[in-house]
């Protein structure tokens, strides 16, 4: 029977990134600007790498690839999802994603990028930008070539423990202090609006990319909100946040025991707080904050045991 299969991140440096991702994961990052850790990624920007068992060594995409049988054999080219921890220090570009017909056609065939973000940490009064206040596409111009940032751009304030559902289109930013455990589609493609003429290690400013932001916006903006559903269980809650068309992403709050079956193509775990351990075929696989893992097809009925919490996503 097919055993989880542990991962190793990637890392992304970024002129907004901070230090975070070492002093709360203790992840080895490559500077004081990691604002990405990519923790399941098959994406070749920045994949994964097995850790351990018979296919360590191997990257994400090299094992969907080589060895479709643990995954159900789905259905996508590629591997389909991506989870990441980013870490706020500074605010991000106001910015957009494509749907996946406009990045096949102007992307070199690229996924779209419909993404959701759970909110692991922030600062008091921490704020996103989420959505706008343009009522046609002539007004988003409008607005856009004269600077009236603060009266296009819709804020929100948030706190830790809120979920929120971004689909392509939605003109979006995290902001200064925020820690985000993030589940996409597995696309590298940001367009951006604006980015406060911040310069790049180049000494350059950064690009925009308007013609193609203003081509994908959603507008008048719409916010798809979700209703949780939450299953209480004596040693256990499971909270199920989303059941979209790209992913399902619930959180499993273990206080002592949990005994579930893996009965989806693959399912994709982060432990975003506390300890515990994997039981799985009588082998025990010891599990904390910080360790991403991928359980695969036809694994067996499997028991996750201590106080710990968990993100996990499948298609």
């Amino acid at each position: 029977m097919n055993e989880p299969i542990f991962l190793t991140p990637s890392f992304q440096e970024r002129i907004w990134g901070g230090t975070r991702l070492k002093t709360l994961y203790h992840y080895d990052i490559p500077s004081n600007r990691t604002g990405e850790c990519w923790a399941i990624s098959g994406h070749e920007h920045g994949e994964s790498t097995v850790v351990s068992g018979i296919y360590t060594g191997r990257t994400l995409s090299e094992l969907w690839n080589l060895h479709p049988n643990l995954f159900g054999f789905y259905n996508s080219e590629r591997f389909p999802l991506l989870t990441k921890i980013l870490d706020a220090n500074n605010d991000l570009s106001i910015q957009v994603h494509p749907d996946d017909e406009f990045a096949s056609n102007f992307e070199n065939g690229e996924f779209g990028k419909t993404e959701c973000w759970y909110i692991i940490d922030c600062k008091q009064d921490a704020e996103i930008v989420f959505g706008h206040h343009a009522q046609t596409k002539e007004e988003f111009k409008m607005m856009i070539e004269n600077n009236h940032w603060n009266d296009l751009l819709q804020r929100i304030r948030i706190k830790p423990g809120d979920f929120f559902y971004v689909p392509s289109g939605t003109i979006h930013a995290l902001c200064e202090g925020t820690l985000v455990l993030e589940i996409q589609q597995s696309s590298d493609t940001t367009y951006r609006v604006y980015d406060y003429n911040r310069y790049g290690s180049n000494g350059k400013k950064r690009d925009l990319h308007l013609e193609k932001a203003i081509a994908v916006t959603t507008i008048p903006h719409v916010t798809q909100k979700t209703e949780p559903k939450v299953r209480n269980m004596s040693e256990a809650t499971i909270t199920t946040f989303i059941k979209d068309n790209y992913f399902t992403v619930h959180k499993w709050d273990v206080y002592s025991r949990l005994e579930l079956v893996q009965d989806q193509h693959f399912m994709m775990v982060s432990v975003i707080d506390g300890e515990g351990t994997l039981e799985v075929n009588r082998h025990v696989y010891l599990i904390k904050k910080g360790k991403h893992f991928i359980l695969p097809y036809r694994m067996e009925n499997f028991i996750i045991k201590g106080d710990i919490s968990l993100i996990v996503s499948h298609p």
